[in-house]
């Protein structure tokens, strides 16, 4: 018997491999009640707030949209919107909402804030993203891993580009929970940490895969079922650092070379936004200094058959929706 209600969800080392499973199964339910126009509204009368520090496109609609088909009223604070952290303290902050709010969801800046919040809420508190980790886009990764290959365990999933961010972080975390076998495809200098490295390979021992860090990305991609890349420069840095990282990874780009490297039946994901063509101000400024028309993966392979980032990007809502009702609702099992 499977019950979260309750539980906090801030990074996926705090949840069993059997827990995902079910989160992810509840996923594939809800996502089948959407689009069968199945009635869901299974937490009428609660409320819930997001706390925004960072700004977002698919976070917050997916955790409203999900709040609203479920029947509960959403409150969205931006980051002018709250005094957290300025006038009042992360733990009054979390002491007032958790009164007032059945759910709180934070997406900012250090992974100690959720924590904090989560310490002193009383009330479920959800990761939308921080510095460290992002919990619910692993979530909608996996199951879009699942949706197009059929399973999860002994898959080879390969992340290139920065293994330091969060997306990187999280993806060892998952795979290592689930049995996937996790390779990074990096320069030295942007390895993960080995502390979490350490955490990641005995989690992955126990679940029969393996993580492993890879210079050449043709090594690393050699036969791989995903390919999964983000942004080189993570919301939050500064602009300075575009020149530095573009040195070090414009090597790890997914080509249409690095899709014929890995298995005929392989799938591309990118959490987005991604810097694929021009039609961003972000992108034309990184052509004008650097003459870069595509950064961390080519527009061919954004919009080829392989590409499921449009199946991930809708799966998000899917997922947040189990996590609330999870650990929301009385009727886990």
């Amino acid at each position: 018997m499977t019950n979260l209600k309750g539980k906090n969800f801030l990074k996926l080392l705090d949840y069993s491999t059997d827990e995902i499973r079910y989160l992810l199964d509840l996923s594939k339910d809800f996502k089948n009640k959407k689009k069968n126009n199945i009635d869901h509204k299974y937490l009428n009368g609660k409320n819930i707030v997001l706390l925004f520090e960072k700004t977002s496109t698919r976070t917050r609609c997916a955790f409203e949209v999900a709040g609203y088909d479920l029947g509960m009223g959403v409150t969205y604070l931006d980051p002018g919107s709250s005094q957290m952290g300025k006038k009042e303290s992360i733990e009054d902050t979390a002491k007032v909402l958790g009164r007032m709010y059945d759910g709180i969801e934070y997406r900012g800046f250090d992974q100690e804030i959720v924590e904090n919040l989560g310490r002193n809420a009383g009330v479920p508190v959800w990761n939308g993203l921080t510095n460290e980790f992002h919990p619910t886009q692993m979530l909608a990764d996996l199951l879009t891993i699942e949706e197009n290959l059929g399973h999860l365990k002994g898959l080879k999933l390969v992340f290139c580009g920065d293994g330091r961010n969060n997306v990187a972080n999280s993806l060892m975390v998952a795979c290592a929970k689930m049995g996937i076998n996790f390779t990074l495809a990096s320069p030295k200098e942007l390895w993960p940490s080995k502390e979490l490295y350490d955490i990641c390979k005995d989690i992955a021992v126990e679940n029969n895969s393996v993580i492993e860090f890879e210079e050449d990305i043709m090594i690393a991609t050699k036969n791989a079922d995903v390919l999964y890349t983000d942004v080189w420069v993570s919301m939050g840095e500064p602009d300075e650092v575009w020149a530095t990282r573009i040195n070090l990874l414009k090597k790890y780009q997914i080509t249409s070379d690095i899709v014929a490297n890995a298995n005929s039946n392989v799938i591309f994901l990118h959490c987005l936004p991604s810097f694929h063509d021009l039609n961003t101000t972000i992108g034309k400024d990184i052509y004008n200094k650097f003459g870069l028309k595509e950064m961390e993966v080519t527009d061919e392979v954004f919009l080829s058959d392989k590409s499921k980032v449009f199946d991930e990007a809708e799966n998000r809502m899917h997922t947040i929706k189990a996590v609330m009702y999870a650990t929301l609702s009385d009727k886990n099992e």
